[in-house]
């Protein structure tokens, strides 16, 4: 038995207030976690690049107490202190994302210029604080230089072009203010024009129509000569720089993404695509599976599940991990099945959420008979009745010269003037090594056509040995609508003989939430949610699209994205906008080759509108 005095426990307090108060103290003296430093060393670098820019522009915004220090160094520093302030400013803001990236050769840049800033900063500005922050701030880079290894990225020469357009528009801007930044030693009253120009000429080293008193003229030169020539040589120095390649796809690693795919390839449904040529791929160290991707903006974008046996998806898994990290690359997965989901969760530490659901039908249990198939009952009749006929064939069973003309056709039915697709498209038609692939023709004599009888393309490519996930649908414009009712309908009636089971059709984001929402009973947050979804439709056909595979009562397989953070999800979901083709960024190419004449295309929203309508269409 034992007793508790109350005054002993009342002694225990304030030493436990001391333990924690040194417990304080140690995690200051010992500074940041090294995992925390490149994203504080990257917002840090931001703020001394904003103070390195002020202090070159401003020289007097903030009074100091060392003037009579600094009337002892030469005065020919002043205006050379200026610009190298103001040039280690706009390179620190210029590292500062890289550094964040644990991108090393953003830390050696940085290691280089924080010194070059604190100097700038202290013979022209005299900031003591400024000297210490940048001081600070290379003390903790050195210190924690092992938390920046990861390699560069792949990169190409429009990077030159795109440095050249913001550095030279960024430096122009900050000229500008640079040459009104002294208002009270100009001589004259020069306007926008003659400080435009002034400006113009500083950035190619010579001097401008506007003058000032004292020695601001020779502090205006150095600043506009060091942002010309900052912008001179960043440029150069992208455009002939090694070039690294983006990843791709080599014949090799083709092969042998086959051989899974023969093995394991009825698993997934998205299985195939991961053939698509303008993707990397990393194997397990068994050889047994593997993960394709592809790099965009900085995420390393997988699709759909590993290839392979599943007992060796955790291998394939770890060396995508380990090369997202060797990078400092966003890992995510779009469109991973369930069980894709919860091996990548349980693997890597991810989270998972539902992205929309896949459409699959089950050939034995697809009738045109019903009230349920009333609507695509009647327009495949009176699509028929009009005239036109289908053919569902193998790849392989077609010849060269019906493969060229239907390659050509899909390119000049495309609604858009890039190819779209990544998780669920191909790219291609028609290739040898794609034999087993299904294509569906809708045929109509028509003399003034430049296809002829064609009309409309849907193409398929293999899921496994039973099933087939569908590729892209392009029709003519001048067709009737309903073709690709008609085309799905023909090769759900064409699959027994083909051997086909079972046919995935489209993607549908966010379906479940369109669904319910649409129900008696939905609440306000439930309808709120499809109203934004609704909205959104007009842009990106996502009710639409759900309609549009529910009218072939499909069975919905869920469909989820990964990811690590969900800080991440909007940097995510914009590059997998861009893989997917709906956001573009590179420039445009003025001396891409042009496509043969060909019979004159609808507008732009002319197009988008006869898309919807098809789709829409009952």
């Amino acid at each position: 038995m034992s007793a508790t005095v109350d005054g002993d426990k009342s002694a225990l307090v304030p030493k436990r207030a001391t333990h924690r108060a040194m417990n304080r103290v140690r995690r200051v003296l010992r500074g940041p976690r090294p995992e925390a430093v490149p994203a504080l060393v990257g917002s840090a670098c931001t703020l001394v690049g904003l103070i390195d820019i002020a202090a070159g522009v401003f020289p007097r915004f903030r009074h100091s107490r060392m003037h009579t220090l600094a009337e002892v160094l030469p005065g020919a520093l002043g205006p050379f202190a200026a610009a190298l302030s103001l040039s280690t400013g706009v390179l620190l803001l210029l590292l500062a994302h890289g550094i964040k990236r644990h991108k090393r050769r953003a830390w050696r840049a940085a290691v280089i210029l924080l010194p070059a800033g604190a100097v700038a900063q202290f013979v022209y500005r005299h900031s003591v604080v400024g000297v210490l922050l940048s001081l600070g701030l290379l003390t903790l880079l050195l210190r924690h230089r092992g938390e920046f290894a990861a390699l560069p990225d792949p990169r190409s020469r429009w990077r030159a072009l795109a440095n050249f357009v913001v550095m030279g528009a960024g430096s122009l801007g900050l000229g500008l203010v640079i040459v009104s930044a002294h208002p009270g030693r100009i001589v004259g009253s020069p306007g926008l024009t003659d400080r435009l120009e002034h400006v113009m000429y500083g950035l190619a080293g010579f001097e401008g129509p506007v003058d000032w008193t004292g020695n601001v003229p020779w502090t205006v030169g150095y600043s506009l000569g060091s942002l010309g020539l900052l912008t001179a040589v960043t440029t150069i120095y992208l455009a002939f720089r090694p070039e690294h390649p983006a990843a791709r796809l080599t014949p090799d690693d083709e092969r042998r993404l086959r051989a899974l795919l023969a093995t394991h390839g009825g698993r997934d449904s998205l299985g195939h695509f991961a053939l698509r040529r303008d993707k990397g791929v990393v194997f397990s160290p068994s050889g047994k599976a593997a993960v394709c991707y592809r790099v965009v903006s900085g995420v390393m974008l997988a699709s759909g599940d590993p290839i392979g046996d599943v007992e060796a998806w955790p291998g394939a898994i770890e060396r995508f991990m380990d090369e997202a990290r060797a990078h400092s690359w966003t890992p995510a997965v779009m469109g991973c099945s369930e069980t894709g989901g919860e091996v990548w969760t349980r693997e890597t530490g991810l989270d998972a959420l539902e992205l929309g659901d896949e459409a699959v039908v089950d050939v034995a249990d697809f009738s045109l008979t019903g009230r349920a198939m009333r609507n695509v009952r009647q327009m495949v009749k009176r699509i028929e009745r009009g005239g036109y006929e289908t053919r569902v064939r193998r790849a392989r069973d077609l010849t060269d010269e019906e493969l060229e003309r239907i390659r050509r056709a899909a390119a000049d039915w495309r609604g858009t003037d890039t190819e779209r697709g990544f998780s669920m498209a191909l790219g291609r038609i028609g290739d040898p090594a794609d034999g087993d692939a299904v294509i569906a023709t809708a045929h109509k004599a028509d003399e003034h056509a430049p296809y002829g009888d064609l009309k409309a393309i849907i193409h398929f490519v293999p899921w496994g040995d039973d099933g087939m996930s569908l590729e892209l649908m392009r029709r003519d414009r001048s067709a009737d609508p309903g073709m690709n009712e008609l085309l799905i309908v023909a090769a759900l009636q064409a699959a027994p003989a083909l051997g086909i089971e079972r046919v995935s059709l489209n993607f549908a984001m966010f379906r479940s939430a369109l669904a319910r929402g649409e129900k008696i009973g939905a609440g306000p947050v439930l309808r709120m949610w499809r109203g934004l979804l609704v909205f959104l439709s007009r842009w990106f056909q996502i009710e639409s699209l759900y309609k549009f595979n529910a009218k072939f009562r499909p069975r919905w397989e869920p469909r989820f994205v990964v990811f690590r953070s969900t800080r991440d999800l909007p940097r995510i979901g914009f590059a997998a906008m861009q893989a997917e083709g709906f956001v573009h960024l590179k420039p445009p190419r003025p001396f891409a080759r042009r496509r043969a004449a060909r019979e004159p295309r609808p507008c732009a929203h002319l197009t988008r509108r006869a898309e919807q309508h098809e789709v829409r269409a009952a």
